[in-house]
């Protein structure tokens, strides 16, 4: 599952992983849960994303140069190239051998296959669609028993919580990357965004987790009750949840990647803009390190 998920502080899972595993081997599990996919399938929307965070920022008054350079920026950073070889990394360092055994049984299971098939399908949908879905506006059948299902399966692949923690890292990384290109502190530009990030952890997970239980549920629209308590079974086990936490690993360390190389080029340019301006470059808004989120991977 997918869902702008990143930085493991939050994974506390209870199994911890006793041997680390190889790149190749953490790579099979990679492509069997169609991680790729679901990421690629998030990136096209990252540019305006971030153009949205600066040009709405009062404080910075960008020009339109200044701005296209954002745009630039964000789709010189937000690539799966970028993402892959940290995330990879990450993944192996948080699997061991009997969680990528049980992980792999999953996923080649009929179940794990249209768990997987629906995850690709959702995040394909455009921007549009999934917001309907986050919002409400497009519902599916439901009773509640299967409302109490999708509430735990919400919180077992801990998919607030890590789509929040996403975002959060991300910002912090564009802001400190941007400090880095730009020659600035970049110690207390990642500390303000530190702090802002953290201020707003609280309000950003209240309300996300209601719209993020509505993509499970629109997601998962095909299974059966029986389906979501096996899926909530493998979730809950020691290995699903080692699992969910190398998921959340992975994609924490393939957004920091995107996000800082997204902030290098970004400090770049606009220095050099401002050079040839006679101006100063802008720092990064604050809101920068808590975006609003869009729809990233989910465990």
């Amino acid at each position: 599952m997918f869902r702008f998920a990143l930085l493991m502080l939050l994974s506390a899972s209870a199994y911890a992983a006793v041997q680390p595993v190889d790149i190749e081997t953490a790579a099979t599990v990679y492509q069997a849960a169609a991680i790729r996919d679901q990421v690629r399938a998030s990136l096209g929307a990252m540019p305006e994303h971030i153009r949205q965070l600066f040009s709405t920022d009062g404080s910075a008054h960008l020009s339109d140069e200044q701005l296209t350079a954002v745009t630039n920026a964000a789709k010189h950073g937000f690539r799966i190239d970028v993402f892959e070889a940290p995330a990879l990394s990450a993944f192996a360092a948080n699997l061991d051998a009997d969680t990528v055994k049980k992980s792999e049984a999953f996923l080649s299971s009929d179940l794990g296959r249209r768990m997987v098939a629906a995850d690709v399908a959702t995040a394909r949908l455009s921007e549009d669609e999934i917001n309907k879905i986050m919002n409400g506006d497009e519902t599916t059948p439901s009773t509640p028993q299967r409302d109490a299902l999708f509430d735990k399966l919400e919180r077992a692949s801990r998919s607030t919580e890590s789509t929040v923690q996403i975002f959060l890292s991300m910002g912090q990384a564009v802001a400190a990357g941007t400090a880095v290109g730009a020659g600035g502190d970049t110690a207390a530009v990642s500390e303000k965004a530190r702090k802002s990030g953290d201020s707003t952890r609280a309000d950003m997970e209240a309300s996300m987790r209601l719209p993020l239980r509505r993509y499970l549920a629109y997601s998962y629209r095909a299974m059966s009750d029986d389906d979501l308590k096996h899926l909530l079974k493998f979730l809950e086990s020691p290995p699903g949840k080692n699992y969910v936490s190398a998921y959340i690993a992975l994609l924490n360390a393939g957004f920091d990647a995107m996000g800082r190389r997204c902030g290098e080029q970004l400090g770049e340019s606009l220095r050099e803009l401002a050079q040839a301006q006679l101006d100063v470059p802008m720092s990064p808004p604050p809101a920068i390190a808590a975006p609003a989120p869009t729809q990233p991977p989910t465990p």
